[in-house]
């Protein structure tokens, strides 16, 4: 390991400035073209949803045209209102990806920011998985110098970080130097926030979408000579300080570009469009569903016992509104028994509305036990231990540490492209989705991103469509 470095700005600077496409592995920039895929795709689908276009609305009106697409309308503008449009559809399902280093959601940020700038640079789609992989990396890095303690006190890391990571993968694409890099670096931290108060509402996908935005702004003023605070996570005032009672592990910093959070902790990929912490527990109760033939008829209770954050996370037993379904482990094992798993198609009002569905989610309890000690939390951060009774008195249960599609316990690269198509379709059309997923896997090439997306789609002013 390398020796620990005194000045995480610095090195990410320099680092982020510095790299090129040789220095990153095929198979780390394999992982961040998935996160393209995976980012583009739950986007598409999100933008559908009444806060997407709420952001749309507003950026239309106040955000300059430019040349920079909007995924799922016909508006194109300049990067950060495309940036801010596209971010808060991409996590406007909680459909996108995850990284235990700092819980956050880091692609719904970075893919969007490096997209629309990259649009309006003439970037070639090689030096868009450069970007983002230095972006990723020096915001996964500070994530895991915070520590799992940032986001229990109840920041929500993904505001809080994902600037860093738009700002990091942006500048790159802008060619910063690292003077100025370290500067956009600062701005980036001395100029976010985001509580957790925000989960279940608009909040949520809206600040995804103001983080892409800020980072990408951050980078641009940095181009134009702004100046930011030179070492903003050790200052007296600065993040260590406020966020995290002085604790910062500057070693998270050590191997920053030779060995790779992308990889691990990894990315968590989903295959709910509801919050990762509630995955685990319907992989369970679908398995016993399936493997038992289990109807809701049958079902007495099921007990839910999870790690402290699950239940923090998961604050909703009667959702009254999609958005709080999506952090309701009530409605996640209901939704899971009742229709083989939770989709976007059950995030309706009538469906919630379902007396047979709330009937079961009142069945359902969610506890956290003596078992989840500090050992155990580390292994399955938010892990499930299922107890499903039945009216005639059996009972089955089932333990899983890691969801299926986490870096851990990971789901085919089928997946992937299966998911991509059945979110862009609607949107899209199949042939276009289609068309859009073979460019993206082509991705990685000295091709400009323009035009590698120009031949994917109809070639039209407005080759995708309003949803």
């Amino acid at each position: 390991m390398s020796p620990t470095p005194r000045n995480p700005s610095r090195l990410m600077a320099e680092w982020g400035s510095a790299a090129r496409a040789a220095d990153i592995p095929d198979r780390i920039r394999a992982i961040a073209q998935a996160c393209v895929i995976d980012t583009v795709g739950v986007a598409l689908a999100g933008a559908g949803t009444p806060v997407a276009g709420l952001a749309r609305q507003f950026a239309v009106r106040n955000a300059a045209a430019g040349v920079s697409e909007i995924w799922g309308a016909p508006a194109r503008l300049s990067a950060v209102g495309a940036a801010a449009c596209n971010a808060t559809a991409a996590h406007a399902l909680d459909f996108d990806d995850n990284c235990y280093a700092g819980f956050v959601h880091g692609s719904a940020v970075i893919v969007p920011a490096a997209i629309a700038i990259a649009q309006e640079t003439g970037a070639t789609g090689a030096d868009l998985l450069t970007a983002i992989t230095v972006g990723a990396e020096c915001e996964y890095a500070v994530g895991a110098a915070a520590g799992q303690d940032l986001y229990d006190k109840g920041w929500w890391t993904t505001g809080l970080l994902g600037p860093i990571g738009a700002c990091v993968a942006a500048g790159h694409l802008l060619k910063l130097d690292a003077r100025q890099m370290r500067a956009g670096i600062g701005l980036a931290v001395a100029g976010a926030g985001g509580s957790k108060s925000c989960f279940a509402t608009d909040a949520k996908a809206l600040l995804a979408g103001e983080a892409s935005a800020a980072g990408l702004t951050w980078a641009l003023l940095a181009a134009s000579g702004a100046s930011g605070p030179d070492e903003p996570f050790t200052h007296r005032n600065g993040f260590a300080a406020l966020h995290t009672d002085g604790v910062f592990d500057m070693a998270a910093f050590a191997d920053l570009g030779r060995s790779w959070r992308l990889e691990t902790p990894g990315i968590d990929i989903k295959k709910f469009p509801i919050c990762l912490s509630s995955h685990a527990a319907v992989d369970v109760v679908a398995d016993i569903r399936a493997r038992e033939g289990v109807s809701v008829d049958e079902v007495e209770s099921v007990l839910c016992d999870v790690p402290p954050v699950v239940v923090a996370n998961l604050a909703y037993a009667a959702p009254d509104t999609p958005r709080e379904a999506q952090f309701s482990m009530e409605f996640a094992i209901a939704a899971t028994l009742c229709f083989g798993a939770p989709g976007v198609e059950h995030l309706r009002e009538d469906v919630l509305a379902s007396p047979a569905l709330r009937a079961l989610m009142a069945r359902v309890r969610m506890v956290s036990g003596p078992m989840w000690n500090a050992k155990r939390r580390r292994e399955a951060p938010e892990g499930a231990s299922i107890t499903l009774a039945l009216r005639d008195g059996r009972t089955y249960s089932g333990y899983q540490t890691h969801a299926l599609g986490t870096a851990v316990n990971p789901v085919p690269p089928a997946h992937l492209r299966t998911k991509f198509l059945r979110c862009a379709e609607p949107t899209l059309g199949k042939a276009a989705a289609q068309r859009l997923l073979q460019a993206f896997e082509d991705l990685d090439a000295d091709i400009p991103l323009r035009d590698l997306l120009n031949t994917a789609l109809t070639g039209s002013p407005t080759r995708m469509p309003a949803a």
